[in-house]
């Protein structure tokens, strides 16, 4: 019974529970994949001691019990319980409703299949020829390996050619024809793997072969992520690449094709598809430390060839035993991102990026027009009385608190996507029905005039609220129509609660499981 495989947590919970604690809450998500918990203890209703144990094994035992019984994989739960032994459980099989815990409330996912649209897709494509010269490529590749050749002291041994056909089945894979210069590469060696062993002749990358070069663009796809099973990142922005207007502002393509691997999840990669003042076949890094926007490295595979080739003849390298790192001269760039503290007193017309923490006056906005390029400004528990700067700035994400509740300056904002907004005194959001490209709004911490204005807004993809503003929303039948995410903001709410909320939002909550009782300990 399910009852029995609940009581061993309720015990884990109480055996090491805290001395003075009233109630106890446990959140779980468990399945074959492990499991996660989140919760605490408190004192008459007042949040005491965060932490409560994680009892892998019961829980797994739980979640079998659930998975035989009810077919669910995973589960998501919640256990509250109290001194006296008294207990509740909620589960349902998360992977049916999508409410899931997240920091200070709960989040639905309504369309699981919705991608964030990417600011990069709709950039003005490049129209430049590529640069890359194959024949170039091939001597300058030639040339490079006799003088790594001279430095080891032996030639380096690469797999052999991989054929013309063998090309042209990984372009219809990749569904995009290879720069000419890397195709002619692939006509000398099929990468510089030899069984396990790399030669890394991409300055630290592992010159991919064309199968694997097909495997990782093709997984990595076009780089987007669906609602479910994010931290709901509705607030991301890819910051523009140096030079800025060359490379599609996106977090992934499919029209970069990895070419290179650091084997630490990031990527040297070919441009088919580059931005207005890019040339087809330029060269970008990727991949796990490049969230916000990929990096320029150079205009083609012949240019990133000379390069290494220059970086020889000046003797920047360091030779490892049978390898070689080539070295790059220290770089001083402009900062694109500053984080913490006031604005600073002189801006760098580069930054894209701001978050602004813990002033305690009011902040003056006036400053970052110097900023053009700003698309991030983030004031954390820092307050302002204006917005007339925003309006003068591509911000794309802004979270703000505002002193005096005036939305005016943001309306018909042609670049903001998301706006968290904190208000201390009322304040009307009909400004917000004017911006074109709004698709994530929190609003939780804001007293709003006329919330069922929001209905104003059809392609709102993405809403916070507390449970009051939601029960005005949906009471009046004004939720916006498209949304694919939302969230329930109150930090005290339950699982039942959430559930409820997620029903009238048009989730199926009904095969969610109740259970109550008392635990009882052989003493007591």
């Amino acid at each position: 019974m399910v009852e029995q495989a609940v009581r061993p947590i309720v015990e884990a919970i109480r055996a090491q529970a805290p001395n003075g604690w009233t109630d106890a809450v446990l959140h779980g998500r468990a399945g074959r994949g492990g499991t996660g918990v989140s919760g605490g203890y408190s004192r008459n209703g007042q949040n005491w001691q965060t932490g409560v144990p994680n009892p892998y094994e019961e829980l797994m035992a739980l979640a079998e019990k659930l998975r035989e019984d009810r077919g669910w994989e995973p589960v998501s739960l919640e256990i509250r319980c109290r001194p006296s032994g008294e207990y509740r459980l909620v589960a349902f099989g998360d992977a049916i409703s999508r409410v899931t815990r997240t920091g200070g409330g709960f989040q639905v996912v309504l369309e699981a299949d919705y991608r964030l649209p990417q600011p990069g897709r709709h950039q003005e494509p490049g129209t430049a020829a590529p640069t890359g010269d194959p024949d170039l490529a091939v001597a300058r590749f030639r040339a490079y390996l006799e003088r790594r050749a001279a430095i080891l002291g032996h030639p380096e041994e690469l797999p052999p050619p991989a054929t013309a056909a063998a090309v042209e089945e990984a372009e219809r894979r990749l569904g995009h024809r290879l720069p000419a210069d890397l195709r002619a590469l692939y006509l000398l060696a099929d990468g510089d793997g030899i069984g396990y062993e790399n030669r890394y002749l991409f300055r630290g990358n592992a010159w991919l072969s064309l199968q694997s070069m097909v495997a990782e663009s093709t997984e990595w796809g076009a780089g987007e992520r669906p609602w479910y099973g994010w931290d709901l990142e509705w607030d991301a922005v890819v910051f523009d690449a140096t030079p800025a207007d060359t490379v599609r502002r996106c977090g992934g393509h499919p029209g970069w094709l990895r070419f290179g691997s650091s084997e630490d999840g990031n990527f040297l990669a070919v441009d088919t598809a580059p931005a207005r003042d890019g040339h087809p076949g330029q060269i970008i890094q990727t991949g796990r430390d490049y969230d916000e926007g990929p990096a320029y490295i150079a205009d083609s595979v012949t240019s990133l060839l000379g390069h290494y080739l220059e970086l020889l003849d000046q003797g920047a390298y360091e030779k490892h035993g049978d390898h070689i790192s080539l070295l790059e001269p220290d770089r001083d760039p402009a900062p694109q991102q500053i984080i913490g503290g006031d604005i600073p007193d002189e801006v760098p017309p580069t930054l894209q990026a701001i978050h602004i923490n813990n002033v305690t006056h009011l902040v003056d906005l006036t400053p970052l027009t110097a900023a053009p390029g700003l698309r991030r400004l983030h004031l954390n528990r820092s307050a302002t009385a204006d917005l007339t700067a925003v309006r003068e700035l591509p911000v794309e994400s802004l979270r703000v608190t505002l002193s005096e509740g005036d939305l005016t300056p943001l309306e018909a904002h042609p670049h903001l996507t998301s706006l968290d907004l904190t208000t201390t005194a009322p304040v009307d959001i009909t400004p917000l029905t004017a911006i074109p490209h709004l698709r994530g709004l929190d609003l939780s911490g804001a007293d709003v005039l006329n919330l069922p204005v929001l209905a104003g807004l059809p392609d709102l993809r993405y809403l916070s609220l507390t449970a009051r503003q939601w029960t005005t929303l949906l009471d009046e039948g004004k939720v916006p129509p498209a949304l694919a995410a939302a969230r329930l903001a109150d930090a005290d709410a339950t699982l039942d609660d959430a559930l409820a909320w997620a029903a009238r939002l048009g989730i199926d909550t009904d095969n969610a499981l109740r259970v109550t009782g008392t635990f009882k300990t052989v003493d007591g």
